[in-house]
């Protein structure tokens, strides 16, 4: 059975930091594209960026330059690191390798 598992959410203040954690299990992590979402209130669910298999990785406009994701295939984790951290980047964040979803956990940055 394939687990996802987000940690390392919190409360912050506007241009902290925070870096979430993402521990899977019962796939062959090494092969498999991670993705990190978030879903603000009221809002619908975003790609906030990705990581590919061989570390290539992608990001939305919106956090560029601001957050990095990278993986540690020997502990099949995937992490994203959020540095400058705004209001706007509050938010339920998930991580997602397709088809699954973890339960996500909640990021807020306060003014």
């Amino acid at each position: 059975q394939v687990r996802l598992v987000e940690s390392g959410g919190g409360l912050v203040e506007s241009g902290g930091s925070l870096r979430l954690t993402c521990a899977a299990s019962g796939i062959i992590f090494s092969g498999y594209a991670m993705n990190w979402h978030r879903q603000a209130p009221g809002k619908q669910r975003e790609l906030v960026g990705s990581i590919g298999s061989l570390g290539d990785t992608f990001y939305v406009n919106s956090v560029k330059g601001r957050f990095t994701i990278s993986r540690d295939n020997a502990k099949n984790t995937v992490y994203l690191q959020m540095d400058n951290l705004k209001p706007e980047d509050t938010a339920v964040y998930y991580c997602n390798s397709n088809p699954h979803w973890g339960q996500g956990t909640q990021v807020t940055v306060t003014s």
